[in-house]
């Protein structure tokens, strides 16, 4: 796909850099000379060409429309590449009547899986997403009514999905796995635009209440009690989940009218993580809560390259959070990989770094390429997008 001579697509919103205009004279040999002010960050080198050459359509359409921001130049026929995509056509067929895939929400296709076997309707519905379908598409529109029904603030057991396959659920297990989908779901509704909606609104707006009531409680700072010989979460912990850190990523009015508690969560990620994997008292038993984030998960350079996927999707939330250039060490570990980038920006992976990933919560998106590499090609998409979030020059070549 070609398309005609591009403007400029420097970000509309980089701030100027004001001039000195005291008209002061020079200062006195003796003062001390001000500190020069750290230079800004050069732009980042988009592909976009390169990307139109080797990218399936969904990568296509989202690095002109996200990245360069060149819809408006668009032909007709390239509005309709996100749906010609093969993968996602296979994705949106294997959807049930009832707007559920596989009778599942957080399902993930195996390994060997063909044709998306097993994925569940929260990860089905935010890859739709990521391959640029619209939320009025029959399948994302089919799945709405299911993803909205679960933001319910009950226990009801007949919508634990794949929660409730244990058979004689306790009461602590139906509210914990209540608890889950609700703020997934929530995150796949705040992807697919609903923010303006009031039952996404309300939900959020009882999430951030009970994580802003965990932050600001004692266990914040001592999150781990002694229950026997082993040490766990009380089940009134509420830490942020990677679910309510994506619905937040994409409900900025909701952010902004949430500034204090924003602030909260920003520092509690800040802050290191613990060395023990979060777990917590559920009723009697104690079981993992990998979804819950205690502290930064991308703490070194080592721990980003040991899963590239999960790295980009931190920094995209990141970004999207406004936390990516506060954060001098997230925004170095993005910095390392533009460096990654050949002289055309299109990133080369170093030796080390790891381009697959069993992390399920990375499974919506990536890699989405298909025909290409997806590794390099997804790499390279995702590191104009996140620059792009987080307010930097673009540079499209």
């Amino acid at each position: 796909m070609t398309l005609p001579s591009m403007p400029d697509a420097g970000s509309p919103d980089e701030p100027a850099h004001p001039m000195d205009d005291s008209g002061a004279g020079s200062p006195p040999a003796a003062a001390a000379s001000p500190a020069a002010a750290p230079a800004p960050p050069g732009p980042i080198r988009f592909p976009l060409s390169w990307l139109l050459e080797h990218a399936s359509g969904p990568i296509q359409y989202r690095a002109i429309k996200e990245v360069a921001r060149l819809q408006d130049v668009l032909p007709p026929k390239g509005q309709d590449l996100p749906l010609a995509s093969r993968a996602a056509i296979t994705l949106a067929i294997t959807q049930r009547h009832d707007g559920v895939w596989h009778g599942s929400m957080l399902g993930v296709p195996a390994s060997d899986a063909s044709h998306f076997k097993g994925v569940g309707t929260i990860h089905a519905t935010r890859r739709m997403l990521e391959y640029g379908w619209h939320r009025d598409t029959p399948p994302l529109n089919c799945a709405r009514r299911t993803l909205f029904r679960l933001l319910a603030e009950d226990e009801s057991p007949e919508f634990l999905y794949e929660f409730g396959s244990a058979g004689n659920l306790s009461e602590d297990t139906v509210r914990r796995g209540r608890a889950i989908l609700r703020e997934a779901a929530a995150a796949a509704l705040a992807q697919a635009g609903y923010e303006g909606d009031p039952r996404l609104r309300g939900a959020a707006r009882r999430i951030v209440d009970r994580v802003v009531g965990y932050l600001r409680s004692p266990l914040a700072k001592k999150p781990f009690v002694r229950f026997g010989n082993q040490h766990a979460l009380p089940a009134e912990a509420a830490p942020p989940s990677i679910h309510a850190l994506a619905m937040l990523a994409h409900m900025p009015l909701f952010r902004h009218e949430h500034y204090d508690a924003m602030e909260r969560i920003y520092d509690h990620l800040a802050q290191p993580a613990p060395r023990m994997e979060p777990v917590q008292m559920c009723g009697r038993e104690i079981v993992a809560q990998p979804h819950l984030v205690l502290g930064d998960p991308l703490p070194t350079r080592n721990a980003g390259d040991a899963d590239l996927p999960f790295a980009l999707y931190w920094l995209e939330l990141m970004a999207r959070l406004g936390y990516l250039r506060r954060h001098e060490g997230w925004a170095r570990i993005f910095d390392r990989y533009l460096d990654s980038t050949d002289a055309q920006g299109v990133f080369r992976p170093s030796k080390g770094m790891a381009l697959t990933s069993a992390n399920p919560f990375t499974w919506h998106m990536y890699p989405i390429e298909e025909r290409g590499e997806p590794g390099v090609v997804d790499a390279t998409f995702r590191l104009g997008l996140i620059g792009r979030l987080a307010g930097r020059t673009i540079e499209v070549v």
